[in-house]
């Protein structure tokens, strides 16, 4: 499978920073486990004063720190 890359910055259009529902859509979950896993302080995000946001940064981490490589089948000999 190839690596995923975010969209390229676009200042005009794109926020500085995201709030968890758009966050939760670019990544494709929900946006209930991005505040539980921020809550944990499990994931990288900012919060401002008590709102939950997450830069294009964050995004990246997050998606860097799921990445798996492909399990390995033990080699059976015949």
């Amino acid at each position: 499978m190839g690596e995923f890359t975010m969209p390229p910055v676009d200042d005009r259009v794109e926020p500085l920073l995201f709030t968890p529902e758009q966050a939760a859509q670019l990544l494709g979950v929900k946006a209930s486990w991005l505040r539980r896993k921020a809550a944990a302080r499990a994931i990288p995000c900012t919060f401002l004063g008590k709102h939950l946001r997450f830069s294009r940064a964050d995004l990246e981490a997050i998606i860097s720190a799921g990445e798996q490589s492909p399990r390995q089948r033990p080699h059976r000999p015949r």
